[in-house]
């Protein structure tokens, strides 16, 4: 039994793997040599999160792993499923081994055993994360008269911002919160703004406009798929797809309705010289304050769960 990790050649390996063991799950998408060579190339990856069994000197399963707790199904070749506990066991120990405190997984709501699998292994049922869409022809109206200041968020702003809502968070360390929304290389510094309440500066709220026609249009997407979305509070060093008009927004559970409305239509003021035609969202169910504007306001577009363990 030889379990190693990545090593480079391994793509071609990894890509018929997957696409045998995964082609019966419901919008099976088949992965291609070129995606897989390109995520290999990026600067951020790293082979001894990548792992392999071997059989007879050829790679039959794989797994793998995020410096962020994300981990991935132990995908095998037909005959060869016997590989999946010894190779998800190796991926733990070695997530362990980092001090990595948590693990996490996500994939399609309709992937029952995928689902099934990660529950076995001591995981459990964190929370959905629940996508909407809103054409900006239908916006609600927002109020005549603001009763916060609005301003762009200033590192200043960060420790506010981390207590505003922690638990929609995944992480409220000030330097990790600087690094995604004010040093984040896929949106600018000024797609995120406060309210500040008039009367005593403190900040009430968040709010982040993300748009780039680069970027996906939120009503050509598959929704269902487990795409944390770029922007949307929540998502903090997560891979994410980049969504052309991502609005989110944090505040505390008091007033959400006001406070939501007044950050959407200074997000849709500062369209206004964009094509931006459609809003994104996205929002944890474990967050019930922020996912209620999101429903009352937005069209749900589709949702996924996220499987959580402690390691």
């Amino acid at each position: 039994m030889t379990i190693r990790a990545f090593q480079p050649g391994d793509e071609a390996a990894q890509v018929g793997i997957y696409n045998e063991a995964s082609s019966h799950l419901p919008k099976f998408k088949p992965a291609t040599l070129d995606e897989v060579r390109r995520r290999c190339r990026g600067s951020d990856f790293d082979p001894n999160t990548r792992f392999f069994a071997m059989a007879n000197g050829l790679p039959v399963a794989y797994a793998s792993f995020h410096a962020n707790g994300r981990v991935n199904f132990p995908w095998c070749r037909h005959g060869h499923e016997n590989w999946a506990e010894p190779l998800f066991e190796h991926v733990l120990q070695a997530m362990r081994k980092r001090n990595i405190p948590r693990a996490f997984a996500a994939y399609r709501e309709d992937w029952k055993p995928q689902h099934d699998f990660f529950l076995a292994h001591g995981f459990q049922k964190a929370r959905d994360m629940v996508n909407f869409m809103l054409d900006l022809i239908d916006m609600p109206t927002p109020a005549a008269r603001r009763s916060s200041a609005l301003a762009p968020l200033k590192p200043a702003d960060l420790p506010a911002l981390a207590q505003l809502a922690p638990e929609a968070l995944r992480t409220t360390d000030v330097k990790e919160l600087e690094r995604h929304y004010l040093q984040n290389p896929y949106f600018p510094a000024e797609a995120s703004f406060v309210l500040r309440n008039r009367s005593d500066g403190t900040v009430e709220a968040v709010g982040i406009i993300v748009a780039n026609p680069a970027y996906a249009n939120p009503k050509q997407v598959d929704a269902a798929m487990p795409c944390f979305r770029l922007g949307a509070f929540g998502t903090e060093g997560m891979q994410a797809k980049r969504i052309h008009g991502l609005f989110s927004f944090l505040c505390r559970a008091t007033d959400t309705n006001r406070l939501g409305l007044e950050l959407i239509g200074h997000a849709a003021f500062r369209l206004h010289q964009t094509d931006v035609e459609t809003l994104a969202a996205q929002a944890p169910s474990d967050a019930p304050h922020l996912l209620r504007f999101y429903q009352h306001h937005f069209r749900k577009q589709g949702s996924f769960p996220v499987f959580e363990r402690n390691l």
